[in-house]
């Protein structure tokens, strides 16, 4: 375990989640520096208590499991097939918005007669031995196809798996898939029904740190306060109109009777002075979907809205993260236990 006063978060060193990661974070206000683009050490000036670290993908949830590194950023597939069973491993947000796949059985397109997970059995039995499985989840995988009473032998493979059936050295395979253009391009197909795990990149903590170290629970919540502020901006913009009205509750009593004036819990309304002197002009600020700013702008309008003017939003905090509460809610029914 690494000292208090050195807090450190693991990022991926390379690959589809490698600048996601990073993107997000300067997104969030927790811009990664790097002096060296050959160091495999940097630091975010937001945070001057945390070191950053890169590694592969799947060596950052060995790191945090076993308590080399507090906080790491990667995908839920490799969290989910290497935590352990120790319980060290901790999910403080698995919904980051990006390397978004999915863990999936994949079988020869001349496989006709097998469309789900269950046909496998048939498809075993027809062969007269096991399925040889290619695939770089052995846990996962062995987990889903024990659940359908498949039997199976596991061919743990590294790098391209598509070729496995082709080549012969595997009847299947179970893999990440995100278009499923790789797939097809090998006259592979996914079978139908859930698949073996649905994957996105993931904030983890180790959770001894947490209990054990007070820097470690701040550096969470800052990470958590951060992320979740803007995760949940992100789709949002800030409108202000001026409206002509006897009262701010006159104004927002016809707001309310459209569909995306609402903002988040009502409308904000300051006084506008103008040159005539009249006490009856208001500014209107609210929060609104991106996707319906059009129809904000046309409803405000019907009401006597003008000088529209359209802001991004970086942030929206709420009282306190609710994946922060999740957190510490785990952690007190561990310590009274």
């Amino acid at each position: 375990m690494s000292q208090a006063e050195d807090i450190r978060l693991s990022l991926p060193s390379k690959g589809r989640l490698a600048e996601p990661a990073l993107e997000l974070l300067e997104a969030c206000g927790l811009k990664v520096e790097k002096p060296n683009p050959r160091q495999y050490a940097a630091h975010i000036p937001t945070l001057p208590a945390l070191t950053v670290l890169f590694q592969r993908p799947g060596d950052i949830v060995v790191s945090v499991r076993d308590g080399s590194v507090e906080f790491g950023i990667t995908g839920m597939d490799v969290v989910a097939e290497r935590r352990g069973a120790n319980g060290q491993v901790v999910v403080l947000h698995n919904e980051l918005g990006f390397g978004q796949c999915r863990l999936s059985l994949a079988v020869p397109e001349s496989w006709q007669e097998v469309e789900n997970p269950t046909d496998l059995v048939a498809q075993a039995r027809k062969l007269g031995r096991a399925l040889r499985v290619a695939t770089q989840f052995p846990v996962l995988t062995s987990r889903y196809l024990e659940k359908y009473g498949v039997s199976f032998a596991l061919i743990q493979a590294e790098g391209t798996l598509e070729v496995a059936p082709t080549i012969g050295y595997a009847d299947c395979i179970a893999d990440l898939v995100s278009s499923g253009q790789t797939l097809r391009d090998n006259r592979l197909r996914e079978l139908r029904g859930a698949p073996i795990l649905i994957s996105e990149a993931a904030l983890i903590a180790n959770r001894s740190a947490l209990q054990s170290q007070p820097e470690s629970l701040k550096v969470a919540r800052v990470l958590l306060e951060y992320v979740e502020a803007h995760l949940r901006a992100v789709g949002h913009v800030g409108v202000f109109a001026n409206m002509r009205g006897t009262s701010p509750q006159e104004i927002a009593e016809r707001m309310f009777g459209l569909k995306t004036l609402g903002g988040l819990q009502g409308p904000t309304f300051s006084q506008v002075v103008v040159p005539s002197g009249d006490p009856n002009w208001y500014a209107v600020h609210i929060i609104v979907r991106r996707q319906q700013l059009f129809d904000a702008v046309q409803e405000l309008r019907s009401i006597g809205g003008s000088g529209v003017v359209v802001t991004p939003v970086d942030y929206i905090f709420e009282e306190e993260p609710a994946r922060y509460r999740a957190m510490l809610d785990v952690l007190e029914k561990e310590h009274r236990a």
